[in-house]
């Protein structure tokens, strides 16, 4: 089959290549992909640093395949024969306290496709029959925008606590986990204000939902205060950027919550520990999502109420110029197209 190879690190070590097909072991399923993203995380890949230096190498690419199952492996049932799926790709160890309450985000033995073991940046993937999922109607490109970011916001979401007539901050509003965020939050009822760098168009948000832009930090933090002098009930952060994040809690009401589901860049957060503590604050991580969330993020894009964007498209021959271009893409997805 043809797959892209990570031989050595660097885009230069990545080359689409003939190699052997996979075969599904007991519990897995294989996976004719149709489709397979471009993430950050395959570029910590390929640069060998931070979460993507577990990956030994060579490597098949690709966290976040859809396509059709081809063939299982023992014990699983064959009716899934020709089913259509997308790739969960965190992996849960299923043995773990976390796993036992159903919290696989919280699995500290995840493994993650196309890190851990060969993605789906390829012909074909075998993957667990469990992260195979069902994804109905929806198309293979959309199913692939929406596997890895929309369940990720909707855990945020859900950890939060989001209520219907809430006030709901999302900040990083412009990128792909940001325009999931605002709009699953408007669905479930929040008074939503979407914050970003740059101006975000009414046509690129829902219905009802107000927006803001500020260059730094400090003039969000202002702009918030003169929108919102009571505060935010709660702030869900996509932005990677311990001052922006650091801007939304100061802006919590209180007993409000902020929650983040990006990995802060600059590795530092400056919080006033006072106000903090007196208006009895708290502050999320999360990363990941549970099976279950996956499936319900699912239904939500197939009923309509989030719809992932789509970017720059690809060939599989093409991978390394996407990789190449990744920073300087439209907004949206950046989808590979393998079949």
């Amino acid at each position: 089959m043809r797959a892209a190879v990570l031989s050595s690190h660097g885009v230069d070590g990545l080359a689409v290549v003939e190699h052997p097909e996979p075969s599904p072991a007991a519990g897995e399923v294989l996976v004719r992909v149709e489709t397979v993203g471009v993430n950050q995380l395959d570029l910590n890949v390929i640069a060998g640093r931070g979460p993507g230096a577990a990956a030994k190498l060579p490597r098949v690419l690709g966290l976040d395949a859809a396509g059709v199952v081809v063939a299982v492996g023992a014990g699983v049932d064959r009716d899934r024969l020709g089913e259509p799926v997308v790739v969960k790709p965190n992996i849960a160890c299923g043995a773990c306290p976390a796993c036992a309450r159903r919290r696989e985000a919280d699995c500290p033995a995840q493994t993650v496709v196309g890190v851990h073991r060969d993605g789906g940046a390829a012909e074909f993937v075998a993957v667990p029959a469990k992260n195979a999922v069902a994804r109905g109607g929806i198309p293979a490109g959309v199913a692939t925008a929406a596997v890895h970011s929309v369940p990720i916001v909707l855990n945020a979401i859900e950890t939060a606590g989001v209520a219907a007539g809430d006030r709901v901050l999302v900040t990083g509003a412009g990128g792909t986990l940001g325009r999931a965020a605002t709009s699953l939050a408007a669905h479930f009822g929040a008074e939503v204000v979407a914050a970003s760098r740059s101006s975000l168009a009414a046509s690129e948000l829902p219905e009802g939902v107000a927006s803001i832009a500020a260059t730094d930090a400090s003039a969000l933090r202002a702009q918030l205060s003169a929108l919102h002098p009571d505060g935010f009930d709660v702030v869900v952060d996509v932005s990677g950027h311990g001052p922006t994040l650091g801007a939304g809690v100061a802006a919590l009401a209180w007993g409000g919550r902020a929650v983040f589901c990006a990995a802060v860049s600059d590795r530092t957060l400056e919080l006033d520990t006072l106000d903090f503590y007196l208006r009895r604050k708290r502050l999320l991580g999360v990363a990941s999502a549970d099976y279950a969330q996956v499936r319900r993020a699912l239904d939500l894009v197939a009923a309509g109420a989030v719809t992932p964007l789509i970017g720059a498209r690809y060939p599989l021959a093409e991978i390394g110029r996407a990789y190449r271009g990744f920073a300087d893409s439209p907004p949206g997805k950046v989808i590979i197209d393998v079949s």
